[in-house]
């Protein structure tokens, strides 16, 4: 299928051969489910299954015959492609066994039966692959008397195998069984553990140079691949290398088959790796309206007052998640990381909500966790999954889960300042390969996410004598604020917890907020205390707040702007919500009555007809 210079053969198939002469057993796990890059001819290499990997290898190390053997079909030789299969059947007979169309149907007892036949023929050597052996175990820790009786064949015929030399070389051969597993451990410990006889060989996942051998064939049956030239046939192949890493054979196969299917040109394959790895075939983020981004900047302004710089620059990162300016050719990583920094109550999670609403139409669409919830040392297992054995390991993990089911969102974690640290290395990772691995083994994939952190570091620090004292003031301005947020942030991560790189990876996406200054509280306190009058209005119960109750109330609301606009709020509902429910309720007030607050005494609110 591709041509190329120089094919060399997986790690394991070359540990195989080279003590194929010196032990008689072999046990290959891994990554055993997947295609290997094979050279068929010379400078020819195309994906094949695995036991056909393996067949072809062991007939061209000079065994006669190969058999393989599954729970499902028993015993079966695997022939080259247009073979007799006579041949085939007369070695099963010479093993005992009753073939019918090729085949010779066997359950675990008989295979025990016909390994001491098998390890002792005489004449050209042959080969014995048992597939699925993970399957022969029901409980490694309790074996059945069939299973036990097999695996102690196995043992003692791997210590009695004699090879002899064989072919025109005259190389020494055993009549070599080759089990197949997922992973070592599935086979007794007995077995396996300090047998000199026995190899265990593992099976890792393609590396570049795999991927690399069957990338060029793949992406030539693409649109435009045909015609390609070599340089533009090189690029799509780089990027398609490249946005691959940690996928199977299998995958790339797959990949190609999409492309191929929706039409996807071979210089935009990268379109089709995304596609395949979030599980989705249409992009929100080309779907998002541009004009309404242009003009998005009085649509986030009118619901986070007074910080023009985050609002800017957040809407800085929305463009580039959106252009894909600066992004990774590889595809993982996420579509933009801001770190959003700064006093209490200014906005931060509300401008997460804002943009939010502003890219999918739902500000519920974002995705939150309150990392104060995930501040012990195996909270970790909360968000990725308990791993296999433990409680919870068939739930999934909260975040793994949430981001397959939503791959196209704003990721918001609060106040990640509170998270275990175990749990900053889990973002560490997503920020650097946009991919976490459940507990469950799944590969996650935050390539199409917004993620935002949220945090009230640097707002206090601790002095000499071990005290929390305030690092930024409201009366500060916003400069100074600036600067020494930020700097608090780098000595936290950079000191405290250890792990600059994550601030590293952040890089200049960390927006600090600045507190609410008088002014922008005075515009935060109106459009508050209308949005309530208008939500009575709409159960028709009209009130009006007199000028000096208004007042009254404006001063009793901005006196302390520590807790910005939440402290507001709470004001507000203190001094006007709670007393206004309270007085309607006394008075039985009705749909279409009118009332006026004249003012706001000592006493409390009082409310007259109007």
């Amino acid at each position: 299928m591709s041509s190329t210079a120089a094919f060399e053969k997986p790690r394991w198939l070359r540990d195989l051969l080279r003590f194929l002469p010196l032990k008689s057993q072999f046990v290959l796990s891994g990554n055993v489910g997947d295609l290997q890059a094979s050279e068929v001819s010379p400078g020819v290499v195309t994906p094949q299954s695995f036991v056909v990997n393996l067949r072809d290898t062991l007939l061209e190390a000079g065994y006669a015959q190969v058999v393989a053997w599954d729970p499902l079909a028993g015993f079966r030789v695997l022939a080259r492609p247009g073979t007799s299969p006579s041949a085939g059947e007369a070695l099963l007979r010479e093993l005992g066994l009753t073939p019918v169309e090729g085949a010779a149907v066997a359950g675990p007892d008989l295979l025990g039966d016909t390994l001491p036949r098998f390890i002792d023929r005489t004449g050209e050597p042959v080969a014995l692959v048992v597939d699925f052996a993970s399957r022969l175990v029901v409980r490694n820790e309790g074996l059945t008397p069939v299973e036990h009786r097999l695996f102690t064949k196995a043992l003692v015929l791997s210590h009695q195998a004699r090879a002899r030399p064989a072919g025109e070389a005259r190389k020494p051969f055993f009549n070599t069984v080759l089990w197949i597993v997922d992973k070592e451990g599935d086979l007794p410990d007995w077995l396996l553990v300090e047998n000199p006889r026995l190899r265990h060989i593992p099976v890792s996942r393609p590396d570049l140079p795999a991927r690399r051998a069957i990338a060029s064939s793949l992406l030539r049956g693409l649109d435009g691949g045909r015609d390609a030239d070599a340089e533009a046939l090189q690029q799509a192949t780089d990027a398609f290398v490249e946005s691959t890493e940690g996928l199977l054979l299998l995958d790339l196969v797959a990949i190609g088959q999409l492309a191929r299917v929706e039409g996807v040109l071979m210089a935009r394959i990268g379109d089709a790796v995304r596609r395949y790895k979030v599980g989705v075939t249409e992009d929100p983020w080309l779907k998002i309206d541009r004009r309404k981004i242009r003009e998005a900047d009085g649509f986030i302004r009118r619901r986070v007052k007074g910080q023009n710089h985050a609002v800017t620059h957040m809407l800085d990162l929305v463009k580039r998640a959106m252009t894909g300016v600066g992004a990774s050719r590889k595809g993982n990583r996420p579509r933009g990381v801001a770190f959003l920094a700064g006093p209490t109550g200014v906005g931060k999670t509300e401008l997460a909500k804002t943009v939010t609403s502003l890219l999918f139409g739902d500000e519920s669409a974002y995705i939150r966790f309150d990392m104060s919830e995930f501040s012990a040392e195996h909270s970790d297992q909360r968000l990725i999954g308990a791993p296999p054995g433990y409680i919870g390991y068939d739930v999934g993990g909260e975040l793994t889960n949430a981001i397959r089911e939503k791959p196209f969102s704003v990721l918001l974690f609060d106040e990640i300042e509170k998270a275990h640290p175990r749990i900053l290395d889990k973002f560490l990772q997503i920020l650097d390969d946009g991919v976490l691995t459940s507990g469950r083994g799944d590969r996650v994939y935050f390539s199409e996410a917004l993620i935002v952190f949220t945090s009230n570091l640097g707002i206090y620090r601790t002095d000499e004598t071990g005290a929390r004292v305030a690092n930024v003031l409201p009366s500060d301005p916003f400069e100074t604020v600036q600067h020494q947020v930020g700097s608090e942030i780098e000595r936290h991560f950079k000191l405290v917890l250890n792990r600059p790189e994550i601030l590293n990876r952040i890089g200049e996406n960390v927006i600090v907020f600045d507190f609410i200054r008088a002014d922008v509280a005075a515009q935060i306190f109106e459009q508050m205390v209308d949005a309530t009058l208008a939500d009575l209005k709409e159960q028709q119960i009209d009130i009006a707040l007199a000028a000096p109750a208004r007042d009254a109330l404006r001063a009793l609301c901005l006196c302390d702007l520590s807790n910005g606009g939440r402290g507001i709020r709470n004001q507000l509902e203190a001094y006007l919500i709670n007393p206004l429910a309270r007085v309607l309720f006394d008075q039985d007030a009705q749909p279409g009555q009118r009332f006026a607050v004249p003012d706001l005494s000592p006493e409390g609110l009082r409310l007259v007809a109007a």
